[in-house]
């Protein structure tokens, strides 16, 4: 049996990036990825579009990953939410809290393919392509049964990490409950070319089928992210593109001019999903094992790297000490720490859902009421661009 301090299950973003951090202090660290860097290189996943918040950049900074990356970042120096139909609309400016961006919107393959790299030049065992098949809990480990190639090796662990996704089998195994709440809507994401340069400014737009998002990227494009009912989408994604794009310019505008697809449009179901306990006996969950929200405000995943520098730090003071890096007392501190910060976002995100859903005229005037104060009150301003810069929560 083969034997490390820390074995991390997943090697995407969050199981990448935690093992960055762990490395360089001299834990033993494993991770067992099931995706080869070729078919990273060619999924269609990767060409997602990630808002990074300011927080997360800060992040990417330390673990020496955005310096790789930033040329093919595009900035959001601006933010315009609004809700359509309506009068209320709220504008930020970065230059405004003397800041250069409030983030930075980049394609998924991009910052997976730097971390992946980082990771194979670290001193560190990387199991590809492979998968957990089963686990054991015993006293002072926890071993994993790995499968590589056809071949089947155990490997023990004081830590488990599951960072193997919103279906994390790993959190499953360890008994690890989780929390659903369907949103019946789908998300339909692709990307346009406008007419007019988007001047990097990200789009919020509220509509009764749903929010609508446009993330600037590079020259005149944005990356597209539309909440729709299950049985709008389905329409959408059935009809022409001149009738898809007739109904995207309906419900964005003609802020950014005439508006051309140039990617396919995908679809997915939207539900907040919430691991009911981030840890169990020498095992913590991460990423999106451990929570996966509706894309509104583009926070999901910026929790989720929260949850690596917050578990990292954890270890590290663990490390220091010379103690356990699998003891209860450490999962409990990661666990304490990051439920406080999954509830403010969660409750963050949920809340802008709720509030603009098709209603009644007091309710529409009283929201939009809102964006005007949004708007015109330096507090509540300050408030909302700490919120979208990732910044109002400590990780530990």
């Amino acid at each position: 049996m083969k034997t490390h301090d820390v074995l991390i299950v997943g090697g995407g973003l969050a199981g990448g990036s935690l093992a960055l951090a762990l490395v360089p202090i001299g834990l033993r660290v494993a991770m067992v990825e099931s995706v080869t860097s070729e078919q990273r290189r060619h999924s269609p996943a990767g060409d997602r579009a990630l808002a990074l918040s300011k927080g997360s950049v800060d992040i990417f900074e330390e673990l020496g990953i955005w310096e790789l990356v930033k040329e093919k970042a595009t900035p959001i120096r601006h933010i315009h939410v609004s809700d359509r139909g309506h009068f209320g609309k709220a504008r930020l400016h970065a230059r405004d809290f003397e800041v250069e961006a409030f983030g930075y919107v980049i394609p998924a393959r991009e910052l997976e393919n730097a971390v992946m790299e980082a990771c194979q030049q670290m001193d560190m065992e990387i199991i590809c392509p492979a998968k957990a098949v089963k686990l054991h809990q015993c006293a002072n480990h926890i071993e994993v049964m790995v499968e590589c190639e056809g071949k089947r090796q155990a490997y023990g662990s004081r830590l488990l990490v599951a960072a193997d996704g919103g279906q994390s089998k790993i959190r499953e195994w360890l008994g690890i409950g989780q929390t659903e709440y369907d949103y019946r809507q789908t998300a339909l994401v692709t990307t346009v070319v406008t007419e007019k340069f988007h001047s990097y400014v990200a789009y919020e737009r509220f509509t009764d089928s749903g929010p609508l998002a446009f993330l600037p990227l590079p020259k005149s494009r944005c990356a597209v992210i539309w909440s729709n009912s299950h049985q709008q989408a389905k329409a959408l994604t059935s009809c022409s593109e001149k009738e898809f794009l007739s109904q995207l310019q309906n419900a964005f505008g003609w802020k950014l001019g005439r508006l051309e697809l140039a990617a396919p449009v995908r679809s997915f179901p939207l539900r907040q999903i919430q691991a009911e306990r981030l840890f169990a006996e020498r095992s913590a969950v991460i990423g999106n094992a451990a929570h996966q929200l509706h894309p509104v405000a583009g926070q999901g995943f910026n929790l989720g790297l929260r949850d690596v520098m917050g578990l990292a730090k954890c270890i590290q003071e663990q490390f220091i000490r010379g103690a356990d890096p699998g003891a209860l007392v450490m999962l409990e501190k990661y666990a304490k720490a990051r439920t406080t910060d999954h509830k403010r976002v969660i409750g963050f995100s949920d809340s802008l859902i709720h509030l603009f859903v098709p209603s009644f005229k007091p309710v529409a005037l009283g929201r939009n009421l809102g964006l005007v104060a949004l708007d015109h009150l330096p507090a509540v301003k300050r408030w909302f661009a700490r919120q979208a810069m990732g910044l109002e929560q400590d990780l530990v």
